[in-house]
């Protein structure tokens, strides 16, 4: 075990917030949640100094309109010499604890705010009664850092094919990983559902958790009024619950820091290793659509990195946007299909509030090892249209060495085969993944990535409802259609 020094990153406290307030005018703005969530963290920690110490307070984008909500939470905590930094979407949510870290250990910084939070319920219900929720207005303020991901995540090539939502993204992938592992579809939405059953148990047992209903397989696999089909074979019991009222707030300093402070020790959390892969590229250009060597590459340094087995931790959050995510982090790390891929109950169940849950997982996370200090806690993290990935590492313990960070993006772009996509392709092409896309309770359509006989891709759609048909009851991967105007 390695010893920790003065400029050793930890995490010292740690808060998390919801409400389940109907009267919008009476529920929390965004902002607030996320005030609330770093007050919370510093009661954790025991020392609200911590909060006006701040050197820098970072915040994940998302649905609010706030242009500078870190400027918003200085003032309201009396962090007044503190900068501000906005990761806006496309900016994994890890690289705000990765940069915490670094600053921490680079003796740039002594004491780092990480917070995220969203009120999607909460204008829900403003909705329904006709009206708007109250956003405290900012205008023409800009942070001091603002963090921007480089290249876009999609194509006009699959948006003129229909796919829009994340959903659909997703859906064409798992066929793709179904189809590789050599599952049937049924057996494929079996997976699935018992997966997400067991999530709904793992979040009854969470008071964090946005739901607290066991839900069965069967309810989660087969559409209904409650649970529609949104892209086969997802339901919206497999879809991320982002219309919750949720924030958390994060704590880091240096162990110097922590020690002058008093802080007690049995609060302290050591980050061991974090891994991040920043590679772009859109869904219908990756060769192997049932693959993800962001995943395998990050999850095999940051297991190199702690000298730790991932099949050795007991407390895992994978992310879980959507079934994929789960089924090829659990492919691509060689974990057993039966562990638990959750401490929360994960993003349909736990809640997956916009840009933040990694910071909620991570909360509870840190809450568990605390009280299991010989375990060590892995914590995943997607951006996009699982785009992005990274893995972080944490212990109540100090690790074999020092924390640090590896940007893997150089090594996965160099295992990462892509195809060049087209439009206006007409000829023969074989199904690389497809899904079929629904309107409200009816299928609307079929819309499928096809390997071209030159080795290029592009994606089309169908409407007839014979294939519709056919796409939601045999394997389609692997079988040729003929393509033409962007149509099969």
């Amino acid at each position: 075990m390695a010893e920790y020094g003065v400029n050793t990153p930890v995490l010292v406290g740690v808060g998390a917030v919801q409400q389940h307030i109907e009267d919008y005018e009476r529920a929390l703005e965004p902002v607030a949640l996320m005030e609330q969530a770093l007050r919370n963290a510093a009661v954790d920690a025991g020392s609200m100094q911590l909060l006006s110490l701040a050197n820098e307070i970072l915040v994940p984008k998302s649905l609010w309109s706030y242009t500078d909500p870190g400027r918003l939470l200085a003032a309201s905590l009396g962090a007044h010499s503190a900068t501000t930094l906005l990761a806006e979407f496309g900016i994994l949510q890890q690289s705000l604890l990765t940069r915490a870290c670094q600053r921490i250990k680079d003796g740039d910084a002594e004491v780092m705010l990480v917070a995220g939070g969203e009120a999607r319920f909460r204008s829900l219900c403003a909705g329904k009664a006709g009206a708007e929720a109250f956003e405290t207005p900012q205008n023409g303020v800009e942070p001091d850092i603002t963090l921007r991901p480089q290249d876009e995540m999609w194509s006009a090539v699959e948006s003129d094919s229909g796919l829009g939502m994340p959903v659909g993204y997703y859906a064409i992938l798992d066929s793709a990983l179904r189809y590789k592992q050599g599952l049937s579809v049924d057996q494929h939405r079996d997976q699935m559902a018992s997966m997400y059953a067991r999530l709904s148990e793992l979040a009854a047992d969470n008071p964090d958790a946005w739901s607290d209903q066991v839900v069965s397989a069967s309810h989660i696999r087969e559409p209904s009024a409650a649970n529609r089909m949104l892209a086969f074979p997802y339901t919206k019991l497999h879809n991320s619950q982002w219309n919750v009222d949720q924030a958390a707030g994060l704590i880091l300093c240096s162990a110097g820091v922590a020690e002058t402070l008093g802080i007690e020790r049995s609060k302290w959390v050591f980050p061991q290793a974090f891994t991040e892969s920043n590679d772009m590229s859109v869904v219908a250009s990756r060769k192997d659509l049932g693959a993800s060597p962001g995943f395998r590459v990050a999850g095999q340094v940051a297991m190199a990195l702690a000298g730790v087995d991932f099949n050795d931790i007991r407390f895992c959050e994978l992310y879980s946007c959507f079934p994929y995510a789960v089924r090829v982090q659990l492919e691509e790390f060689g974990l057993n299909l039966n562990c638990d891929v959750s401490v929360t109950g994960g993003m349909t169940f736990g809640g997956g509030p916009l840009n933040n849950f990694a910071l909620q997982a991570t909360v509870k996370m840190a809450q568990l090892l605390r009280k299991n200090s010989a375990e060590t806690g892995l914590v995943t993290t997607v951006s996009g249209l699982l785009t992005k990935q990274a893995c972080a590492l944490w212990s109540a313990n100090p690790g074999i060495r020092e924390w640090s960070c590896a940007d893997v993006t150089d090594q996965v772009r160099e295992q990462s085969d892509v195809c060049e996509v087209v439009s206006n392709y007409s000829g023969k092409g074989s199904v690389a993944g497809y899904t079929v896309l629904h309107q409200g309770s009816d299928p609307w359509r079929a819309v499928a990535v096809f390997d071209l006989p030159d080795g290029q891709r592009t994606v089309a759609y169908s409407e007839d409802p014979a294939m519709i048909e056919a796409m939601m009851t045999q394997e389609c991967c692997g079988l040729s259609y003929s393509v033409a105007g962007g149509r099969f």
